[in-house]
């Protein structure tokens, strides 16, 4: 069922036109890099300051309510120039490893977000001026830095098709993963 609704979305006229473009497809690609290293950027200066490695001096609440609205634009623009990535070639994307492994990272750098501000960063008027915040700030920290981190690596790695349904014969294991549907060939 999805394969199908995948098919039908890649094979759209928008679609097709946004992926055989000159200029909306790169633009839209270089649109999602430049948007993706304002938001991780900005993110991983938060996360260092959470973890206790850098700007000592400066409270907490200050750094993340002057980071956080370029953090939300960054983001904001990354997923839609993301979805629209996504648009131009939805079967392709959807059978590549990397990029169920991104969408497994961002779904729990999502979740580790949430729980920060749902629940450490309410308490940060305790612990606002000290270097080494509590704890739980620095796991966080910590665990946004290693899923952003891996969320960019394996973003990078879409573009390269060592696991593409397309390119036979691959290992089984990538077959299953991928959900290919190979066709057996009569000898």
């Amino acid at each position: 069922m999805i394969r199908s609704v995948l098919e039908w979305l890649g094979n759209t006229p928008w679609s097709i036109a946004l992926l055989e473009s000159y200029y909306a497809w790169p633009l839209i690609e270089s649109t999602h890099v430049l948007s993706l290293a304002l938001f991780v950027g900005t993110a991983l200066m938060m996360d260092l300051r959470l973890v206790g490695l850098a700007f000592p001096g400066v409270p907490a609440s200050s750094f993340i309510d002057r980071l956080l609205p370029w953090t939300r634009i960054g983001f904001a623009v990354m997923v839609v120039t993301g979805l629209l990535l996504f648009y131009s070639s939805p079967l392709r994307y959807y059978h590549n490893l990397f990029f169920r492994i991104k969408c497994v990272l961002l779904a729990f750098a999502g979740l580790n977000i949430w729980l920060f501000h749902a629940r450490i960063h309410t308490s940060i008027d305790a612990w606002d001026d000290v270097w080494s915040p509590p704890r739980a700030a620095r796991i966080a920290g910590i665990v946004s830095i290693v899923m952003w981190t891996g969320v960019v690596f394996s973003g990078r790695m879409i573009a390269y098709n060592w696991f593409d349904c397309d390119i036979q014969p691959q290992p089984e294991w990538v077959n299953w993963v991928a959900q290919c549907q190979i066709q057996e060939v009569a000898p």
